[in-house]
């Protein structure tokens, strides 16, 4: 992920808060993001991207059902209102967590998918460091206050992110506004869904602790932006701070398409080769996120210490493309040589040399 420059970002009053482009993984903004702090509900993502994950394996399927136990029914908190005993479908108990916010829908998945709540924390951290988290520590399926318990900004938004790419068939869950279980109707605690902002998902999370939280995100004109606050006051500040710093996130920023995977961005020339210059290629699409108002300042050059020799492998990097603006870091990308070269023989190079020194050029 790409940081912009702090001294160019909005303010926040939210203890930490992190935003970043979907598309590109650039840090649009970003406050104490690598602090770890109770992550309250927010840490439910984990809980669901486990099932999420089984449900892709095809492990699981969303008309298997968990048996309620006692321990999930006494659960405090936001709650499903599952019943003791009672048989509940993976797709109830989604949306218990997910729009209902449920602790003991959680603890259900926990103990369906695990045995019990302790084992499934071990496997919840085993799968944080698979994801990259580093950052994070779970002690429980539901982000109930426990000692040990927390998660970073940074690490609920990589999280919002692999759920978002990874499941994009169940994704969708996170953008229902109301579930109704047991005759009871619950609404989405997600205050973005309910604001035109584009907003899809994710998470909402409170505790007396940590104060009030969210993961967000939302497109506009195609563009994602995924957001994590946590810490503020209350949850109309949530609600206003959360859609302030996304409304300020499309407005001030644009992604950029420079390239596509396979384009020729240059052709460089060879020195000693049979063929005079060799093609510099991406192999990735190049979209860059930038300040709207550093656009008409970035500067793209290719760089490279030529004639390059010859032999040439196909595919190997020869090359870079640095692109630069205001405020924003030098982004440097790989070019590799679009085919081989290979090298004259004696007679060629001493062609090529007498050429260069009568007339300085390689052709």
């Amino acid at each position: 992920m790409v940081p912009f420059d702090p001294a160019g970002a909005i303010e926040t009053s939210a203890k930490q808060a992190i935003m970043i482009d979907a598309e590109t993984g650039a840090v649009l903004l970003e406050k104490n993001a690598d602090q770890a702090a109770p992550p309250s509900s927010m840490s439910k993502m984990m809980t669901v991207y486990m099932v999420f994950e089984r449900l892709k394996e095809k492990t699981l399927s969303l008309d298997d059902t968990f048996v309620v136990s006692r321990k999930a029914w006494k659960r405090g908190g936001s709650k499903m209102f599952v019943r003791v005993g009672s048989s509940v479908s993976v797709a109830d108990l989604l949306r218990g967590v997910i729009v209902q916010s449920g602790n003991d829908a959680s603890i259900v998945f926990a103990e369906g998918l695990a045995g019990d709540e302790k084992t499934f924390a071990v496997k919840l951290n085993k799968k944080a460091r698979e994801l990259g988290l580093t950052n994070s520590n779970f002690k429980n399926s539901s982000g109930w206050p426990e000692d040990g318990h927390f998660m970073s900004a940074r690490d609920i938004a990589i999280v919002s992110l692999r759920t978002i790419r990874n499941f994009p068939e169940y994704y969708k869950i996170y953008s229902e506004k109301t579930f109704n279980y047991n005759r009871i109707r619950q609404g989405n605690r997600n205050p973005l869904l309910y604001r035109d902002i584009g907003a899809d998902g994710l998470k909402t999370g409170y505790t007396r602790a940590a104060g009030y939280g969210l993961a967000a995100s939302a497109v506009r004109n195609g563009q994602r932006l995924i957001l994590v606050v946590n810490g503020l006051p209350s949850s109309r500040a949530r609600s206003v701070e959360s859609h302030r710093l996304m409304a300020w996130g499309f407005r001030e920023f644009r992604n950029f398409k420079l390239f596509r995977k396979g384009d020729t961005v240059e052709m460089a020339m060879v020195w000693h080769g049979k063929d005079p210059t060799v093609p510099l290629l991406v192999d990735q699409d190049v979209t860059l996120t930038l300040p709207r108002r550093a656009r008409r300042q970035a500067k793209v050059k290719v760089v490279y210490t030529g004639p390059i020799p010859a032999p040439i492998k196909k595919g190997a990097t020869i090359a870079h493309l640095t692109v630069t603006a205001p405020d924003v870091p030098t982004v440097r990308i790989p070019l590799m040589a679009g085919k081989r070269v290979e090298r004259l023989g004696l007679i060629g190079r001493l062609s090529v040399g007498l050429r260069f020194l009568l007339w300085g050029s390689l052709n």
